[in-house]
């Protein structure tokens, strides 16, 4: 969309690099209000594939149990080659003549070829279970995602006056993202995590239950390591992370307000400034890495540690007769693969928790309150006026009514003028006569019938909009010409684009109406831009025509090609006006002025002078000091 955008994102930071710790040392993630409820409307959304997640459940099992088991089966090659060496070496010490020590190669293959297909069988399972989650995943997240998109439709205009634009992106895009990530990838981990754990430990106590207490005996070192340094990580992580939004923020400014900057001088106190909030991004992530780095010298000593105890007492019990030497090796190997799935389970407790968190977002929107669309029991009334006022109350959400008893009577062809400083709500009539907002009492008559009793399609179908800022769409100028009306033809379009004063600029691009307009529409001029949104209104060929006067921040010719363009378009239309300068206006057949956000006054220009009210002082204190509203 060719107009500013606020993306606002949830910035994940850069996070220890090489990080294998039994936890994360990143910034703490978001934690969500209400757990379980959150994950019990989550599984709904899966439930209807409960057969494949029992599938993938199945198969992350076996997969896990297969992968579990080889370095044990492997280790009995192990133990054949080393029972062949001590018989060869005993027969030597007896005399016999070896001309080939007595292993059993046979046997050997066969275990070898076991491990491969196990090693296979693993795979293949770790595959189809991957598979079967992915496609489980995206579905439900499909769902979830077109439940939000429906949802933001039916969404009164207020949620959007409430929330950011930021805000209402970050649901939409990264806690999907978040959800779709964790779906696919954490929980088979945590099945597969949960499933090597307790298969490790079980092998391990098969084959010696004094090395699985070595073994053990490093947990509460590593959870020391947890304790006392990751926490330590997370607040310095979250010091990087506050400095490095702060230069960011302050980069982003001085380069959009450059010509600024350079036109008052302030170039070196800008550099200060950047090197300041750069010294204190580097003290924050000197610190932050310094710690998560630590973590992972420590978990390796300990685990290293252990690895010695074990290979100590392992060579005894091996010397001793108590232990194969086969097992030994296999231990070994349990002994490197049994901090991993600690270390996936530390960490996917994080993930989960900002996984569900960014779920409850996401079904805060859902649970919003939708738009009424309920009938009111308003009859029909026969009328020659275009836009009727009757009795209309209206205020914001629970606060006082702005407007209380207002009447007003429209005939086609009139044109209503809406004025007042700068917030004293003018946008607020607009928005009713659209119906963004429902009146509170009363009634607004679109040709005799109350527009609630009309579907906001319908009542928008009646109304084009030209407003200051110029809502500008990414794609050709021909397509945002068409925009107010699809079924329009090409010639209707080139009409529309000629009454507004667009075609002859239009048809010095090297492209034409087939110039294509970046995301701000920065590659048109301003007046440009406000011209094409003049000629999408004539277009739309409305019955009624919403004007917010844009002749700012434009050159003197470009100004009157606007003036021209927009007198057109309100020729025999219907039109209701907001104004800025008051001298534009004088020939309105109502105007409404407002004040704080209520209507203080309503008559014609001469009507209201001759009130020397507050319509007077705007004038009077306007046409002196020739400035716009």
């Amino acid at each position: 969309m060719a107009k500013e955008k606020d993306t606002s994102t949830t910035n994940s930071g850069p996070g220890p690099q090489g990080h294998h710790g039994p936890g994360p040392a990143g910034p703490k993630p978001a934690k969500p209000k209400n757990f379980w409820k959150t994950v019990g409307r989550l599984a709904k959304y899966m439930s209807v594939y409960i057969w494949g997640l029992i599938a993938v459940v199945v198969l992350a099992v076996l997969s896990s149990v297969f992968q579990v088991m080889t370095p044990k089966v492997l280790g009995q090659a192990t133990t054949e080659i080393y029972k062949g060496f001590m018989t060869g070496v005993a027969q030597q010490k007896a005399g016999i003549k070896v001309d080939q020590f007595p292993i059993d190669f046979t046997k050997i293959e066969q275990i070898i070829l076991i491990v491969f297909l196990m090693y296979l069988a693993s795979g293949l399972f770790s595959f189809i279970q991957q598979f079967v989650m992915t496609r489980i995943s995206q579905r439900t997240v499909y769902k979830l995602r077109r439940d939000l998109k429906g949802k933001m439709r039916r969404l009164p205009i207020s949620y959007y006056d409430e929330h950011s634009n930021g805000d209402i992106m970050s649901r939409a895009i990264n806690d999907m993202d978040n959800i779709a990530g964790t779906l696919q990838q954490s929980l088979t981990q945590l099945v597969t995590s949960t499933v090597t754990f307790i298969g490790v430990l079980w092998m391990m106590f098969t084959i010696s239950w004094q090395l699985t207490l070595i073994a053990l005996a490093t947990i509460p070192l590593s959870l020391v390591v947890v304790g006392f340094i990751v926490p330590s990580s997370q607040k310095f992580f979250a010091a990087q992370q506050k400095s490095l939004g702060l230069l960011n923020n302050q980069v982003e400014e001085n380069y959009a307000g450059h010509v600024v900057v350079k036109s008052f001088n302030h170039e070196k106190e800008a550099i200060g400034k950047f090197d300041e909030e750069n010294a204190t991004l580097y003290k924050a992530s000197w610190k932050a890495q310094m710690i998560s780095g630590i973590i992972m010298p420590l978990m390796t000593l300990i685990n290293n540690l252990g690895y010695v105890f074990v290979a100590m007492v392992g060579g005894i019990q091996v010397a001793n007769g108590s232990v194969s030497l086969g097992n030994i090796q296999a231990f070994l190997q349990y002994m490197n693969q049994f901090s991993q799935p600690i270390t996936q389970l530390a960490n996917l407790a994080n993930t989960i928790q900002a996984t569900v968190a960014s779920a409850e977002r996401i079904f805060e929107v859902i649970d919003e309150p939708e738009m009424d669309n309920s009938a009111v029991d308003v009859p029909d009334i026969q009328t020659d006026k275009k836009v009727i006022l009757d009795h209309m109350d209206f205020g914001y959400a629970d606060k006082p009514l702005l407007m209380k008893d207002y009447n007003l009577e429209v005939k086609p062809g009139e044109m209503v003028a809406i004025v007042g400083p700068t917030g004293a709500g003018k946008t607020t009539i607009i928005n009713l006569l659209e119906r963004f907002y429902d009146v509170k009492g009363g009634s607004i008559k679109l040709d005799g019938k109350d527009i609630r009793n009309m579907s906001r399609e319908d009542v928008r179908s009646h109304y084009a909009m030209v407003l200051q800022d110029t809502w500008l769409f990414t794609g050709t100028i021909y397509d945002n010409l068409k925009y107010s009306n699809q079924d329009a033809s090409k010639d209707e379009v080139i009409a529309a684009a000629k009454a507004a004063h667009v075609d002859a600029f239009v048809r010095q691009l090297p492209d034409g109406y087939d110039t294509v307009l970046n995301e701000e529409a920065s590659n048109i001029s301003q007046g440009q831009r406000q011209l094409i949104t003049i000629a999408r209104a004539f277009v739309a060929d409305p019955e009624i025509l919403i004007l917010d006067e844009a002749t700012s921040s434009v050159d003197t010719r470009t100004e009157l090609h606007i003036q021209h363009a927009m007198e057109r378009l309100l020729k025999n239309r219907t039109s209701f006006v907001v104004a800025h300068r008051l001298s534009t206006i004088q020939d309105a057949d109502k105007i409404i002025v407002m004040n704080e956000g209520s209507i203080v006054e309503t008559g014609n220009h001469d009507e209201l002078m001759a009130q020397n009210g507050f319509y007077a002082d705007l004038y009077n204190s306007q046409f002196a000091g020739n400035v716009a509203i």
